[in-house]
């Protein structure tokens, strides 16, 4: 062992150590059906508004540390109640981090369902608390009531993070058993809605009618994902003292001033992803043909399926050979055992993703 690694060894914190780097595949020249990101680009009148806005921002100054003209934007376009408090994040992951800086301590609990976001994990792991999954129905990927009281009374949470939908699986889970999770919480529960624009269904009204229920929603998946901007909503009092591990001016310049302009555009991005609603429903379709392929319903703007024949590794290799880059799920938990995960693109993406799948697949 070389010194760096002694050193390394006895000063990075063995958690840290122990978990693997988030890792974001190379897709330069492929099409990209991987990270739930919405296809379209903007139309070139407003790139020229977008562009003559920035031309006229300086960036010698420190951003707005509140995002104040942002976060009221954010407030008109999510429906946020106006009661509400609103803390702002570089994406969703840097959210998560503050709530584990905020509501950790040595031995306290971070519980999510698994499988789920990785991040609720990670972000736990490396910030030194224990972290509980539980697991998900195996069929159907809902919750297990049953399991899921127990292991919240037995551990004792600071958070409990359940995604609505659920990623990568794509569901929403039961109303009524989130309503039971919320009422015998502990601790804050937290419904991370990243996925909000391809469901009706929400929590975000229902902020203020429990004292420990947040609601985590992000602009990534709506088609700013290049912007890193998330939010949490949720009782003024939790925000803040949340907003206290908030690092100085988190939010750019760039990204406030590109954000509330895209939000004034708000009407072009749901048409956009309404579409995608249309076009999530065709590739279900079309996947559910296909023999051997169980297809996972979903309210995202993806669609697990997994293969009954063959080897989801193998395929997954095969179509990217084709050109098309989806997600391997098959080695990230056993419930995903055999299971890919394929963003809903545009119409074109999706039958080529399509041709590609049924080239390479032949059980």
């Amino acid at each position: 062992m070389s010194e760096i690694e002694k050193r390394i060894r006895q000063w990075i914190r063995p958690e840290v150590q122990a978990i693997n780097a988030y890792h974001v595949p190379l897709s330069e020249g492929l099409i990209k059906l991987d990270a739930m990101e919405n296809p379209y680009t903007w139309p070139e009148t407003m790139r020229d508004e977008w562009a003559a806005l920035i031309r006229e921002t300086d960036v010698n100054r420190y951003p707005d540390p509140q995002a104040a003209t942002l976060t009221q934007a954010l407030r008109e376009a999510m429906q946020i109640p106006g009661d509400a408090g609103v803390l702002l994040g570089n994406g969703s992951d840097e959210i998560i981090q503050m709530l584990a800086l905020a509501l950790g301590g040595e031995q306290r609990v971070i519980l999510s369902v698994e499988p789920s976001f990785v991040m609720y994990r990670m972000i736990a792991e490396f910030s030194g608390l224990r972290y509980v999954g539980v697991p998900l129905d195996a069929d159907d990927f809902s919750l297990q009531p049953e399991v899921l009281l127990a292991e919240i009374a037995q551990h004792q949470p600071a958070v409990v993070y359940l995604a609505y939908p659920n990623n990568p699986t794509g569901n929403l889970f039961d109303i009524d058993v989130i309503e039971k999770v919320i009422a015998v919480a502990p601790g804050l529960v937290v419904i991370d809605e990243a996925y909000s624009p391809f469901t009706y269904a929400s929590f975000m009204q229902r902020v203020g009618d429990y004292d420990n229920l947040v609601v985590m929603r992000t602009v990534s998946k709506m088609g700013l994902a290049g912007l890193r901007l998330g939010l949490l909503a949720g009782p003024a009092e939790w925000i803040e003292q949340i907003d206290k591990t908030r690092l100085p001016y988190n939010i750019n310049r760039l990204t406030q001033v590109s954000a509330s302009f895209a939000l004034k555009h708000k009407q072009l991005f749901d048409e956009q992803t309404n579409r995608l609603r249309v076009e999530r429903e065709s590739l279900l379709a079309e996947l559910a043909s296909i023999p051997a392929v169980k297809v996972f319903p979903s309210e995202a703007n993806f669609i697990l399926i997994r293969l009954e024949q063959g080897d989801a590794s193998e395929t997954f290799d095969a179509i990217r050979a084709q050109g098309v880059l989806i997600k391997n799920l098959s080695n990230s938990h056993p419930l995903l055992a055999n299971c890919l995960r394929v963003t809903v693109g545009t119409q074109e993406e999706n039958a080529a993703f399509l041709t590609a799948f049924r080239r390479v697949y032949q059980p």
